[in-house]
């Protein structure tokens, strides 16, 4: 049967029980360095006979499928795809499969509590209460704030729902302004300006563009509410981060709370150890949770596009 590569950082770290049904269809797995994001270095060493892989969210070259000269298919246990050359892949006619809405409970989850973390100061306090200290900062609250939810899509009307319920007025921006369903007349759809010009807390569930430019760059900053929060739970390069440390430093954004850096992890010393900066180690969709669904539905997209390799080549 086929050879599989398994990428992720949360299935190589501790392989769930959900591959088994690989092995079980008698394929054998290939595994990368355990616990860490291979680099294009291993990811070369690795992809020649790979039939199928099952990717995380590691950066994947096009030489990288140069190299993979047997591929057939990459499965993700997650719906972004931007970290893969898609045109290479549609030129290779390698199939692309996506895990979609797998871990929205546990990245929406995520950035409600660091929408409550940078609301209430819980870093700072916890940080002097563990240090002898009894720091009692005043913060503010959720309930009558105006939120700005960037990306309507499975994470994003989760954490609009969730914040809503609260009492915020939410704000959604999305091109595509997908149904909102049981949302709709608590969460309205805005124009860009509105959203940003007015938004206490901003949040983002956004893919990046496809120049890759920043969504929220200096000149956008400069509109925000003086005081104003960005949560990030999306994509790093959604922020020119240098505009960032300086609306930080000057005090017109008031925190910003992100769950993904580039490069991964950071550099010491930089965005991540600013005293404004809460930040967490991309474990958004790390529960055992999402890990299950994800897992489950990267390989059944596996199992039946390898079955149907199979079939035409035989």
């Amino acid at each position: 049967m086929a050879r599989i590569l398994i990428t992720p950082r949360s299935l190589t770290a501790a392989p769930p029980a959900e591959l088994g049904r690989l092995r079980q269809a008698g394929h054998e797995l290939i595994f990368s360095t355990a616990g860490q994001t291979p680099d294009e270095a291993e990811l070369l060493r690795l992809v020649p006979q790979v039939e199928g892989w099952l990717a995380g969210v590691e950066p994947i070259s096009p030489a990288v499928i140069a190299a993979a000269d047997r591929l057939h298919v990459i499965s993700r246990n997650g719906s972004g795809v931007d970290n893969l050359p898609l045109a290479d892949l549609e030129r290779r006619g390698i199939r692309v499969a996506r895990a979609m809405a797998a871990n929205a409970t546990g990245v929406a989850e995520l950035a409600v509590g660091l929408c409550v973390a940078a609301c209430r100061n819980l870093p700072e306090v916890c940080h002097g209460v563990r240090g002898g200290g009894w720091p009692r900062p005043k913060g503010r609250e959720i309930e009558g704030a105006v939120v700005g939810v960037v990306g309507a899509g499975a994470i994003g009307r989760k954490v609009a729902g969730i914040l809503a319920e609260f009492g915020a007025k939410v704000l959604a921006l999305d091109p595509f302004r997908p149904d909102l369903g049981r949302l709709a007349g608590r969460v309205r759809y805005v124009e860009r300006a509105e959203l940003f010009d007015g938004a206490d807390i901003v949040t983002l569930h956004c893919p990046m563009s496809a120049e890759g430019a920043p969504l929220i760059d200096a000149p956008t900053l400069a509109s925000m509410k003086r005081g104003a929060i960005i949560v990030n739970t999306a994509r790093a390069g959604l922020i020119d981060e240098a505009a960032l440390v300086a609306a930080l430093d000057e005090g017109r954004i008031a925190a910003y709370a992100t769950d993904v850096f580039e490069p991964e992890p950071p550099a010491a010393g930089g965005l991540a150890a600013h005293p404004k900066v809460i930040a967490t180690s991309h474990i958004g969709g790390l529960t055992d949770e999402s890990v299950r669904r994800a897992t489950d539905l990267a390989v059944d997209s596996l199992l039946q596009h390898l079955g149907e390799a199979c079939h035409v080549a035989g």
